[in-house]
């Protein structure tokens, strides 16, 4: 077989897999959270361990059988024809994939551009700030990600600002959010910039990104957004935040392969991004100017149509509710438990599916730990232990597609238990 004949074999068998779980999918005007048989027909398309029950999925999303069908030929295609196809078709590829991506956001090509993860995105963003001067201040929350707190620190020796943090309200409302940080920035005038997490990774708390970027927008104060966790958990498009600096992952709630993020930067605000050292002027007034990766893994992003190709199958909304129905299932049966504290609120505007919890009086990493330890060792489910909000350390719970109702009923009498 020629070069192109072998292309079109892979990339039917490709549509043949892609075609078994269309097909296996049924079709339904409205999909209901609690239909068991038709999530029970998304799940199949998961390939999860059985050693445990899966219920620490905010380190990575797994990806679909049709989505690692797609990387599988991808990486293949690239092992085999190497420099060859880089050096020719590899860039238009890739442009046609970030069109894509930037078409599901609800913004303009040249505003994004790919990353290895949200962390790498985030970090272009805060280091290359560029309005910042010495005695201004730059202020997070406890709740925010550490590797961005380490870069806004950093910025303390770079730019000569200072560094301002304060605690969320916990346990936050919506209204108490945007409090929280109007005072903040009341107080200290100075602030020029501030990062927020639309959805912590903590405690899966949600900000009112949207009304408190308008209010530090009136102030005169820029904000970054991690976005890290919450877009493809929650329903919503990237542009509906009106923010003008954001970071993603899509290897997170979009099911694409590890080791593919976004960077997003409005076009009137380029200018105050700095381009990546690595690159050389002249620069062009697009975000691929504000990072420089190097050599990546080409067919991961290759690969990411096909993410929300699948997931659009489900529809974003019926996705998102689906996840929240399954973080219900436990926190609103055991909510108001004694002795047990639920640290993200049952108002569906300030949560996704992540959510921590707490036993009262065990705040430290160690204790948090062990409870983390007791449910996989007596209930064989995984979650993981958190630190860094500031009443203490927590559990954090994050269901997925293919997790069942059975799944989350046995988390729901294993914390009574370990809490007795």
């Amino acid at each position: 077989m020629d070069f192109t004949r072998r292309q079109m074999m892979a990339a039917g068998a490709a549509m043949l897999v892609a075609g078994r779980v269309s097909a296996a999918l049924p079709t339904v005007a409205v999909v209901r959270p609690d239909d068991e048989a038709y999530w029970a027909s998304v799940a199949a398309q998961y390939d999860v361990t059985r050693d445990v029950i899966q219920l620490e999925n905010g380190n990575w999303g797994m990806m679909a059988r049709p989505v690692l069908a797609h990387y599988e030929m991808a990486v293949r295609r690239v092992n085999r024809d190497t420099s060859y196809y880089a050096r020719r078709s590899l860039t238009p590829d890739l442009i046609a994939v970030r069109d894509r991506v930037a078409t599901k956001m609800g913004v303009a090509p040249q505003e994004i551009a790919f990353t290895r993860n949200a962390t790498e995105a985030l970090k272009a963003l805060i280091v290359g700030y560029n309005r910042l001067r010495p005695g201004d201040a730059v202020l997070h929350a406890d709740l925010d990600y550490d590797s961005m707190q380490a870069c806004l620190a950093s910025l303390k020796h770079s730019r000569g600002v200072d560094l301002l943090s304060i605690a969320l309200p916990e346990p936050a409302t919506y209204q108490g959010l945007i409090d929280a940080y109007e005072a903040a920035l009341k107080a200290n005038p100075k602030v020029r910039l501030i990062l927020l997490t639309h959805l912590s990774h903590r405690t899966g708390l949600v900000l009112p990104v949207r009304e408190i970027v308008a209010m530090a927008r009136a102030r005169g104060v820029d904000a970054i957004v991690d976005a890290a966790h919450s877009w493809g958990q929650l329903d919503f498009r990237p542009a509906d935040l009106d923010a003008d600096f954001i970071g993603f992952n899509l290897h997170k709630w979009w099911g694409a392969p590890l080791g593919v993020g976004v960077i997003y930067i409005r076009k009137s605000k380029i200018d105050l991004i700095d381009p990546d050292s690595a690159n050389s002027p002249p620069f062009a007034a697009n975000s691929q100017a504000r990072v420089h990766t190097g050599t990546v893994d080409f067919a991961a992003q290759l690969t990411v149509p096909a993410a929300p190709d699948f997931q659009d199958g489900i529809g974003d909304a019926a996705r998102a509710a689906r996840l929240s129905y399954l973080r219900n299932l436990w926190t609103e049966t055991l909510r108001g438990t004694t002795g047990l504290e639920i640290l993200t609120p049952a108002d569906p505007r300030l949560h996704g599916c992540i959510t921590s919890f707490r036993f009262a009086g065990r705040t430290s990493v160690q204790d948090n730990a062990a409870i983390a330890k007791r449910l996989l060792d007596e209930y064989r489910i995984f979650s993981v232990h958190r630190d860094g909000p500031a009443r203490g350390a927590c559990v954090r719970i994050t269901p997925a597609l293919f997790n069942s109702v059975s799944d989350i009923r046995a988390l729901e009498k294993a914390i009574p238990k370990l809490l007795g």
